[in-house]
Order: structure tokens, then C-alpha cells, then sequence
């Protein structure tokens, strides 16, 4: 087995036992970067030099017997991370030569455990895709069938998992977009409980919805990088002041007496027939764990695509207002006039997506229709949480598909953005709740691309569902199947 094909814990096993150092499996995951990225363009920024100054560090540590879990691990970064003096430019020509002056809080704990920082990873345009496909950097490739898009908008976090060009990743996930990249490219993505992860350094797109979390090889990995960035932050006010637990201390309790809520509205005609299977042979094997399956009703669900593009869009519209040409950014060189200046950088800077979504959103903020869209929506996404915490009442996790299909070709939805946000369907509650949600490797479509399953976890349960996807992990290795790149 290659360096680079090595979970977290296996290569922290042979750091700490001296078989290999951290520069050796730095290098190794630079030269499998530069050997297959330009097939899958999962990169925007690699960083050779600071990570091989980072390597030699984590070395020194471990030789003086300071090695945590992520000590001398090659790390990439979806490029919405702020990185003190690496540029990140969230995928769009408005930041293409933005380069932070400091670390955001996610990428300080990577750093305080040694972890070796290897790029920055391609991404949806401000995260405003499912696809990938509205970079600025050009789309990024599924490893499994490079004419398939990877999912978004963290689809270069996933690809680099599935092209071996990264041990883990990090990502972020407003509606859906860690778990369903996850799903598309056969690795493990957990979305946490909104407040469980800082998100201080990580450019907002709509910051009720946002949250930072991992992408890995496995369960195991997916609880050690979780446990390293969790916890509060003071400069964070949506941080939530409340203790990490030790996520693997848990993983092996087995599932025997789970009670698993199966959401009837997620079960529906129209989904693809692969995943139909794969979810229905999941269910199987709980069952045959011990699990209590169970039916339950989330009847706010067909509410929640149209609740999530008024809210989502309209903390956009803001949050996307700071970026005017003036203190940092594009700006446009022949405007006349700081209004034009204005216009000109912004309509140059910001790609079609991005547009649509700031002008959905300012409408749904204007006079006159503030009451009517957002404040209703906003009421819906009430609802929507407390069909969420009704379901707790009866269930422990829930059990639902990541989406209706298996990763679809590159550009077989760019002309229909409704049939696009529709990608989201079975992740956007997850994130409107504010709850937690796993998508594990759970089957091979036909076509031989992999089909994730999603476990949804109570408020801060993310115990519960790395326990459910480490049983069912462990009793059936999709994940240890290798794209072939």
C-alpha cells in the first residue's frame, strides 16, 4: 500500500512507530498531486514549500515524543478557509488574489496538532452549487468517472479523498454540501451540530446555515479530525459552549437496541433505483445488527428547498455586500466614479451563480416582500427543526438517502438550476434544523459510482451517528474501494 492511500490513523501508527516521517509522506502526497490533479482539478493552491517547513517541524515533534493525532498528516483545505499567507480566493475571481493575514480557527487547531498543510481545494463559487461546476478555477472531476461531476460545493475536498491527493479534508456544508460530495465520491463527510464547530476564518455565504466539518477515508479518521477542530470560540458568537467528547472512545458500542427512524417522506418514488437498493440493503443489515428500525414522519419536509433558498440567499445578499472593490478583491480599472467602481468590480468579480443568488435574495429582503418571503420562511424553518426534535423523541438516529442520484454528468444541470438545488432535497433540512448528519459509503451504482447513506444525529449527537456508521462501516468495506485514477 502507497503513503498516500493510508487512512489518519494508519499513517499516525507508522509515524509514531518511526517507519516513515512526516516529509516522506509529505512528499509522497505532492508527487500523487502533481501525478493525477490535473485530471481531477481538485486543487486551486498547492503549497509544496510551507508544507514540507510544516513536515520538518512535525518531524522534530515527534522525535521529541510530542505526536498528536494529526501530527505529520497531509491535510487540504477547501479554499473558503482563511490561511494566513496562502491564498484563498473561495473559488471565485472576486478573491482570485486575496492572500489573509491570519489563520481561521479551524485551521489554527489543525496547525496546534502539527498537521501538515498541503493546498487549498476547489469549491462552488462562494459554496452557491451542488456540483463544483461554478468555480472560477474551472469544475472539478469525480475520481470515479471523470466526465461525472464530484458534487459541491466541497467537491474538491471529496475528489482529493477519492484521488488519494490528500489524507483528510475539511469542508463546509450549508446545505448539503460535505455529505453530498461525500456520497458522489465514496468517502465519509460529517456535517456537525450547527455551534460545534468555529466558524471564525471560514468567508461566509449564509452564516445560520454554515458549518465547517470533515472529510476522510473513514469513520475512525472522520472522529479524530472532528475531535481536533471541535469546541468553543469566543470569537465566534454562534460557537456553542458546551464539552467535545472523545468521538472514538464510542465508535465500537455496536447498534444492537438503536432505535432507527426511517423518514417517510424521504422514501419516495422517483428516487434513482441503485439508491433505492443500497438503501434498502442498509436497512437489511441493521436490522440484522439489532436495530430497532422504525418509521417516522418529518411532514415539513417538501417546504424545505424553497424555505432553504429564501433564507440562504438572503444572508448571501448581505454577507456578499462587503465585497465592493475597495479594501481588498477585484477591482475594476477603467470605472468612472466610485459607483461604477462598485458595479464594475462586483459584475466582473462574481460569476452567474453567485449573481443569482444576491438578486433572489435582496428581493426576498426588499419592501414589501421581506414579510411575505423571509419572516414566513423563517417561521417554516421553525417547524421544520421541531419536526426534527419530534422524531428524537421516538428515534435515536435517523436513516435517509444523501440524494435521489448517483453523481450526474458535468453540465447535465447548468441549464436548470431548479433541477440542481433539487441535488439537495434530503441534506437541506439537516442544515435548516441546525442538527448533525454523516453520509457514509454505502454501494456501487450499475455505472459503478458510489452511493453514500445518510445518518442524522440530535442536536450535539454526533456520537451516536459515528457509532451507527462505524457498525455498518465495519460489516461491509465500501469505503476501502479505490477509484480508478
Amino acid at each position: 500500500m502507497e503513503i498516500f492511500d493510508l487512512t489518519i490513523h494508519e499513517l499516525h501508527e507508522k509515524l509514531k512507530a518511526k517507519e516513515v516521517s512526516s516529509v516522506e509522506a509529505t512528499r509522497a502526497m505532492l508527487d500523487r498531486i502533481e501525478a493525477v490533479d490535473s485530471q481531477v482539478n481538485a486543487y486551486i493552491t498547492v503549497t509544496p514549500e510551507q508544507a514540507l517547513v510544516q513536515a520538518e517541524d512535525a518531524d522534530r515533534r515527534i522525535a521529541a515524543g510530542e505526536i498528536a493525532p494529526l501530527t505529520g498528516i497531509p491535510v487540504g483545505l477547501k479554499d473558503i478557509f482563511v490561511t494566513k499567507g496562502i491564498r484563498t480566493t473561495c473559488g471565485s475571481r472576486i478573491l482570485e488574489n486575496f492572500v489573509p493575514p491570519y489563520d481561521g480557527t479551524a485551521v489554527a487547531r489543525l496547525k496546534e496538532q502539527g498537521a501538515v498543510i498541503v493546498g487549498k481545494l476547489n469549491q462552488d463559487e462562494f459554496a452557491m452549487g451542488s456540483s463544483n461546476e461554478s468555480s472560477y478555477f474551472g469544475p472539478c472531476k469525480n475520481p470515479w468517472d471523470l466526465s461525472c461531476t464530484p458534487g459541491g460545493s466541497s467537491g474538491g475536498s471529496a475528489a482529493a479523498i477519492a484521488a488519494r491527493t490528500a489524507t483528510a479534508t475539511l469542508g463546509t456544508d450549508t446545505g448539503g454540501s460535505i455529505r453530498q460530495p461525500a456520497s458522489h465520491c465514496g468517502c465519509v463527510g460529517l456535517k456537525p451540530t450547527y455551534g460545534r464547530v468555529s466558524r471564525y476564518g471560514v468567508i461566509a455565504y449564509a452564516s445560520s446555515l454554515d458549518q465547517v466539518g470533515p472529510l476522510t477515508r473513514d469513520v475512525t479518521d472522520s472522529a479524530l479530525l472532528l475531535g481536533a477542530v471541535a469546541g468553543y470560540d469566543p470569537r465566534d458568537s454562534t460557537s456553542v459552549n458546551t464539552p467535545v467528547p472523545d468521538y472514538l472512545a464510542s465508535l465500537a458500542k455496536g447498534v444492537k437496541g438503536m432505535k432507527i427512524g426511517l423518514p417517510k417522506q424521504y422514501f419516495i418514488e422517483g428516487l434513482d433505483p441503485d439508491v433505492k437498493r443500497a438503501m434498502d440493503e442498509a436497512i437489511a443489515l441493521y436490522q440484522s445488527l439489532g436495530a430497532d428500525i422504525r418509521e417516522v414522519s418529518l411532514p415539513n419536509t417538501e417546504y424545505a428547498v424553497a424555505t432553504y433558498y429564501i433564507i440562504a440567499t438572503a444572508e448571501a445578499s448581505a454577507n456578499l455586500a462587503r465585497y465592493d472593490g475597495v479594501r481588498f478583491g477585484h477591482r475594476a480599472e477603467d470605472a468612472r466614479g466610485l459607483a461604477q467602481m462598485y458595479s464594475k468590480s462586483r459584475a466582473e468579480g462574481f460569476g452567474p451563480e453567485v449573481k443569482r443568488r444576491i438578486m433572489l435574495g435582496t428581493y426576498a429582503l426588499s419592501s414589501g416582500y421581506y414579510d411575505a418571503y423571509y419572516v414566513k420562511a423563517q417561521k417554516v424553518r421553525t417547524l421544520i427543526q421541531q419536526d426534527f426534535l419530534n422524531a428524537f423523541k421516538e428515534v435515536d438516529v435517523l436513516l435517509t438517502p444523501i440524494a435521489p442520484t448517483p453523481a450526474f454528468k458535468i453540465a447535465e444541470k447548468l441549464e436548470d438550476p431548479l433541477q440542481m438545488y433539487l441535488s439537495d432535497i434530503f441534506t437541506i433540512p439537516v442544515n435548516l434544523a441546525g442538527t448533525c448528519g454523516i453520509s457514509v459509503p454505502a454501494g456501487f451504482s450499475a455505472a459503478g459510482l458510489p452511493i453514500g447513506l445518510q445518518l442524522v444525529g440530535k442536536p450535539f449527537g454526533e456520537q451516536e451517528i459515528l457509532t451507527a456508521a462505524y457498525s455498518f462501516e465495519r460489516e461491509t468495506k465500501w469505503h476501502l474501494k479505490k477509484a480508478p485514477l
